[in-house]
């Protein structure tokens, strides 16, 4: 007998779900959390669910039969007529088969190669530029340390002539190359030596304006006719005046007692010239105040002195005048200057009103004058 045609079966849920769709176009949505009737019903559904899974699968074999045995995606003759493919193993299934060559390397990885090996290059190309720079500084800063700049400029005219090889015109082809390699090769070291001499030529000569006098020749040179006088150099601050600061008054500056009558009574003998470690704008103001009737003949301030550990001191060679005919007066003269063997030290002015150091110094001075002549 032939199998009674397939019907779809639907489940008693589905089928009034499917009942109530065909009837109104609005669908109700089970709830969420059923309650203990509606779970008991489904239940019932799930069962209803299981016995037409179990009927759909006695139903398939008769479904097949009914078909004829036939293939559903193959042509009618091939399914007739089957043909039997060999059964092979799966060793000689993989002898056949060629072996698969090597996968390329992918974009990434071989742009991913060439980045490592640039990085590595750039590194080493860093490393040799950071090394020859350091050298170079090394080897610099020894140099400026243990030459002065006429030593390494001898030794650069040295190396020059060095550089100059010459040969001869009987010379070989060989020689006369060899003489040019050579020249060649020496010719820029020539240059970088002759660069760091112009370069440390310049900063010298800026850093000899901050620490040297001005001036080889710091005062003119004397008339003829006044070769055997005497110079008197005098300090300003704290010898011959004070200046003080307050917050209620700012700078003020005091004259030491007897300061007029010390130096117009001076003039009558030495070359009297005032040497100060202060600035011009400082200087010139209080010398203006100091010697309205123009008993002191110079005025020297801090560009005329030589800045040496942090201080500035008095170079009293650089006066153009005779050195044992130079007399220093200070408050501070074995520590603000060069030449100890000519300071006179006198007691540091701090505003006293009873201080007479300078009218007790006259008769020295004046003694002094007297036993040189």
């Amino acid at each position: 007998l032939p199998p009674p045609p397939f019907q779809l079966f639907f489940p008693p849920r589905y089928s009034a779900i499917a009942a109530s769709s065909s009837s109104s176009k609005t669908l109700t949505r089970p709830p969420l959390f059923p309650s203990r009737s509606s779970e008991r019903g489904y239940r019932t559904r799930s069962a209803s669910v299981m016995s037409w899974l179990a009927r759909s699968r006695r139903a398939l074999p008769h479904l097949c039969r009914h078909a004829g045995g036939a293939r559903p995606f193959c042509s009618p003759a091939v399914s007739a007529n089957p043909s039997k493919e060999p059964i092979e193993a799966a060793g000689a299934v993989l002898r056949d088969q060629a072996v698969p060559p090597a996968a390329a390397s992918s974009p990434a990885s071989s742009a991913g190669a060439t980045g490592a090996k640039g990085s590595r290059a750039w590194s080493s190309l860093k490393f040799g530029i950071v090394a020859a720079l350091t050298g170079a500084v090394g080897a610099t800063s020894y140099v400026t340390y243990a030459y002065s700049l006429d030593e390494v400029n001898e030794k650069t005219n040295a190396f020059r002539s060095s550089a100059k090889w010459t040969v001869g015109d009987d010379a070989s082809s060989f020689g006369k190359f060899q003489a040019l390699v050579y020249s060649a090769a020496m010719k820029l070291p020539v240059k970088t030596i002759e660069l760091y001499l112009d370069i440390r030529k310049s900063i010298e000569e800026q850093i000899r304006g901050f620490t040297e006098p001005s001036a080889e020749k710091l005062l003119p040179d004397l008339h003829p006719q006044e070769q055997h006088v005497f110079t008197l150099i005098l300090d300003l601050n704290e010898t011959l005046v004070y200046s003080d600061w307050t917050r209620e008054r700012g700078w003020r500056t005091f004259k030491r007692p007897g300061v007029d009558d010390f130096v117009e009574r001076m003039a009558k003998f030495y070359e009297v010239v005032i040497y100060s470690d202060q600035l011009s704008m400082y200087v010139d103001p209080i010398v203006e105040r100091l010697d309205q009737k123009g008993y002191i003949r110079y005025r020297l301030s801090r560009n005329a002195t030589r800045y040496q550990d942090g201080k500035h001191f008095r170079d009293l060679s650089k006066l153009n005048r005779d050195p044992s005919q130079i007399l220093y007066v200070s408050g501070h003269a074995l520590e603000n200057s060069l030449q100890p063997e000519n300071c006179v030290p006198i007691k540091p002015f701090k505003c006293e009103n009873d201080d007479t150091a300078l009218l007790d110094l006259i008769p020295f001075l004046e003694c002094k004058l007297l036993s040189k002549l």
